[in-house]
């Protein structure tokens, strides 16, 4: 899938404006989520997504993955947006199951393994959200 494919299909579960954006909403959602999950993780990630939206994913291996469970995740997203905790959550669903619908199965695993079981429903995944 191409960035722009991607970000037309993040604008459409979001419902977007237009591409800008959802390439501003993909990039913060990302953002966090590499804060959350282990560098290499988050390199693997990376290597999926199409044009600079793996640049979004911080891979500093010098860190570790932060420990903060989905409110927390809204929040930040909020903090990167501008946005409502409540629209946040909507903004991370749009994104990660966009992504979810775009890397393979196993790295959705390898990420979704790395979160507590919350985090599933955001990718799209709710009947793993129990």
């Amino acid at each position: 899938m191409r960035q722009d494919e991607f970000l037309a299909e993040v604008r459409d579960r979001g419902e977007y404006a237009d591409q800008e954006e959802a390439l501003e909403v993909s990039v913060a959602v990302l953002g966090v989520l590499s804060r959350r999950i282990r560098p290499g993780e988050a390199k693997d990630l990376a290597a999926q997504l199409p044009g600079t939206l793996g640049e979004a994913l911080e891979t500093d291996g010098e860190r570790g993955a932060e420990r903060f469970g989905v409110h927390e995740f809204c929040r930040r997203v909020a903090d990167q947006t501008g946005a409502r905790p409540r629209t946040a959550q909507w903004d991370a669903g749009a994104v990660l199951s966009t992504v979810a619908s775009t890397v393979s199965h196993g790295e959705v695993n390898q990420v979704l393994g790395q979160l507590p079981t919350g985090y599933a429903a955001l990718f799209g995944k709710a009947d793993l959200s129990d």
